[in-house]
Formats: C-alpha cells, structure tokens, sequence
C-alpha cells in the first residue's frame, strides 16, 4: 500500500448521518470482552472468551486509520462498523517511519527512542492511537494492530534491536486495554527480515501475555508457511490477494498453483493440514471496488458478489472468521487526500457500498448454531462438485450442515451427513440474509437448485437441520439476532 502526504479534512457528519430510526436500535452495545480475554478454543479451530462464549472475527481492513482520520471522522467510522456487525479493525498503526497522521504529529522524533513520545500539552500521535483503541473499546470492536507494515522494515527501517524497543513501547502502553489483537508483519513474507519480525513479536509477548497474535503475511501466501510452531503465534493468517483466476504478472517464485488464484479455501485447508493445526483466517482478500490483480486501474472491479464469494468460501473451508475490504475505505479517500488503485469514491461514501454491509449476514448464520462443533466436510457434496465458480462447498455440525453456491448451478446433497431420519430445508440468501422455507424431506441424497436459476453471483445457502432440533423457525423470513444467544447473564 502505498502513503501519501495526509490533509486534515472536516468530514460534514450531518450530510451522512443516520436516520433517528435506525439509531434507535443500536442503543445497546454488545462488549464481547465481558466475556473475559479471547482464547483458542480446545478444539484448535475457533476463537472463544473465558467464559465459553464464541467469537466469530468478522474484520475490516481500516489500515490507514490511524493517519488519516480525525478524531471526529475515526469515531464517525467505527460507529458505522458498530452497526454493520464489525468487530474487529485491523489498523496500520505504522505506515512508514516515521507516521505523520491528521493532525500533523508525527510517531517518533528521535529514531526509536519513546522515552519522551509524551509531551505535555501536545495531543500526540499517540495520543490519537490511544483515543482510536478507546473509541473502538466503547462500541466494542477489537483494534488487530499491524505494529508496522512490511515495507518500511523491508527497506532496513527497524533494525533487530529497534524491533525490541518499539515491542517493549507497545506492550506496555497497550497491555492493559481489552480490545487489542497484535499483527507483526504487514503485507511481508516471513522470510524476509524474519530475525526482526521474531524480535518484534517475542519482546510483546514478553510483556503483554493477555492478547493473541498472529501474522499478516504478503498477497498469496500464509503465515503458516513459516511462523506455525512458533510460540508467539496463536493462530495463522493468509492474504488470498486481489488477482483473479490467471494472473500472474511475471511472478517468478509463484507461491500457488497456476490458475487456482481466487481459490481462498486452498489455503484454509493447507493451514488446518499442518501441525500443530491453529485456527485460520483471510485476514486480506479481494477487496469491493479494488481493481482485478490491484494496480491496473483500467481492470475491471470487484464487486459485492465477489466479496461474499471469498468470505462463504473461507469460513465453510473452516475459518473462524472473514475480514472485509474497501478499496476507498481502507485508505480513507477523501476530498484534499490522493488515492491509489483507481479509487474515487469518499470513504463516507463507500460506507453505503452493498459487500461493507451484506458482510453481516455471515455473522448472524454462523452464530447461530452450534459453534465450536462445526467443521468443514465436502462429502456433503454428492456426485461430482463443480470447478472454480461452480466449485459448491459445505459445512456442518453434528445435526445441521450448510451449502455455499456461488452460481445457483444445480447440485446433489447427502443428508446422512448429520443427525436424524427426518430434515427440514431452508435457502439463505447471502445478500440480505432472507431465507426461504423448502420443506421437510427424508434421509438420502437429494438435488437442488435455487428457483433463481443459473447465475455468476446468484448465490446462496442450502441450510438442512435435523428436523427434532429448533435453530430454525419454519416461519421465520429471516434470522434474529443470533449474538444475543450467547451472551452470558
């Protein structure tokens, strides 16, 4: 990602504010962290709190955050995330050394010495991190800080030692807030400059021993290729990237198979075969509105079809979450600042873009039934599965299982899979999280096809539940909220 010089800019709330109606039903604020600190499930799959409680990672990519917005702008920014079902932020909290962020305050003066980063009277860089982690703590929403990006430490600006240095400032300015998921790394391979990276992360773990971590690696690769057995990491990343099927650009070292680009499920079930097997997550897939293969501004786009493909595909794989993201909203385009990658839309515009709010959809289901049981099982699947768009991919619990179709093609599904001689049938609608009542059917295998017909981007969700069990209301038109399910009295 590339860094441009930052404008201050009062972005008018009141032109984008939300209707008085729909205010009204966000008044209640769902903390998860009061479910005590986030932990790896027993089972090596998911994220959980102490107490039980699941916690299903649904991100977005707000990297430039941090230097781009204002106080008033970053807590516009999160209230919206608050209503689209976001709770986790993955941040930049450095894009260069040194970050200069809206208010012209720079991240360090003197190389890596933070011995007097706090100047009495001057609102400092850190000062805004501090009010961006807080704001987020309030709406409860997770900060997952990328403590530098790749690039700067790729070019020899963070040496071992600094690395040390920068990981003790963190962990002891940070430890203590609830909201904080660690990221070392930053859009880097792991073998690049690995000696800083372990430094980096083992001086925080040193300290801070309340937060997990992982690693954001470079496009098309995963964290699990280097760092899987490290202690530090609690659970792996990948970065499925922006190209599409083909496009390989004159890659010379290609860390995936020809032609298997848009596959984002590849990599979940690469990450899930190593051992010891941690859970998994896209932490940067395809973004909506971003250029096919990111830096041809002429390509063609993708779009909220495509996104809701890269997420269905990676949480059914067995990912225990899915992070967004906007080609305006994650360098927070607006008017007086320069873009990258062909953006033009305002990020306050973007915000309005059909994937940044569909993404909530996927939450709510996933919530819905039983968590920590589920694992991916593409057996669901009888006969012979389709290729690349037509590829159907499935999911199930002990007595339920879901189908992800991205094309409405027709397919065959065994429902011996899960528990119980009689089944009940809903389709879910990935756009606007409707379902449909089908009916209740025998055990076997039976064919299906949506009554929308055939179509790139006419997705939707088989759901089948063992008829004896109630996650799903035969009357039901859509799913209620299924967070308050699991919230602990």
């Amino acid at each position: 990602m590339k860094t441009f010089k930052l404008i201050p800019f009062l972005l008018l709330l009141l032109t984008v504010a939300m209707p008085a109606s729909a205010q009204k039903k966000t008044q209640k604020t769902y903390i998860p962290w009061n479910n005590g600190k986030l932990m790896v499930s027993e089972e090596g799959r998911y994220l959980k709190h102490e107490n039980g409680t699941p916690f299903f990672w649904l991100g977005e990519t707000g990297w430039l955050l941090p230097q781009r917005l204002n106080r008033d702008e970053a807590e516009y920014y999160l209230e919206q995330c608050k209503q689209r079902g976001y709770n986790v932020i993955q941040v930049q909290t450095l894009n260069n050394v040194p970050s200069i962020n809206a208010y012209g305050q720079y991240s360090m003066t003197d190389g890596y010495n933070f011995k007097n980063i706090n100047r009495p009277g001057v609102y400092g860089y850190w000062d805004h991190m501090d009010y961006i982690i807080r704001t987020a703590a309030r709406k409860g929403i997770y900060i997952g800080m990328v403590c530098i990006w790749g690039s700067p430490v790729s070019r020899g600006e963070m040496t071992v030692d600094q690395a040390k240095a920068y990981g003790k400032f963190l962990a002891e300015r940070y430890k203590d807030e609830p909201n904080i998921i660690w990221f070392i790394g930053g859009d880097i391979r792991g073998d690049v400059k690995t000696a800083e990276w372990e430094a980096l992360a083992t001086s925080i773990k040193a300290i801070d021993k309340n937060h997990l971590m992982t690693f954001h690696p470079r496009g098309r690769t995963t964290s699990s290729t280097w760092f899987n057995a490290a202690p530090w990491l609690d659970f792996n990343m990948f970065q499925s990237g922006h190209r599409r099927y083909g496009q390989r650009f004159g890659d010379g070292d290609y860390p995936i198979e020809e032609n298997t680009e848009e596959d984002n499920w590849r990599f979940v079930e690469r990450s899930m075969g190593t051992n010891p097997m941690k859970p998994v997550i896209d932490g940067e897939p395809i973004y909506e509105e971003i250029p096919h293969g990111l830096h041809d501004e002429n390509e063609l786009r993708w779009k909220d079809y495509d996104v809701r493909r890269y997420a269905y595909w990676s949480v059914f794989a067995g990912s225990f979450g899915h992070t967004y993201g906007n080609n305006s909203i994650m360098q927070f385009l607006k008017p007086g600042v320069g873009g990258a990658y062909g953006a033009k839309e305002p990020w306050y515009d973007a915000l309005n873009n059909p994937g940044f709010n569909q993404m909530k959809y996927l939450k709510n289901l996933m919530l819905t039934f039983p968590f920590f049981e589920r694992v991916p099982d593409q057996s669901i699947i009888a006969g012979t599965n389709g290729e690349r768009y037509d590829r159907a991919i499935a999911t199930r619990g002990k007595d339920y299982l879901m189908v992800y179709n991205y094309t409405g093609r027709p397919m065959k599904v065994d429902f011996s899979k899960i528990s119980g001689a009689r089944k009940n049938a809903w389709w879910y609608t990935t756009k606007d999280g409707k379902l449909e009542y089908i009916g209740e059917f025998d055990n076997g295998i039976h064919n299906f096809q949506h009554d929308s017909g055939y179509s790139s981007g006419n997705d939707h969700i088989l759901i089948v539940v063992d008829s004896s069990k109630d996650y799903v209301n035969k009357e039901w038109d859509e799913l209620p909220d299924a967070q308050q399910r699991w919230e602990k009295k």
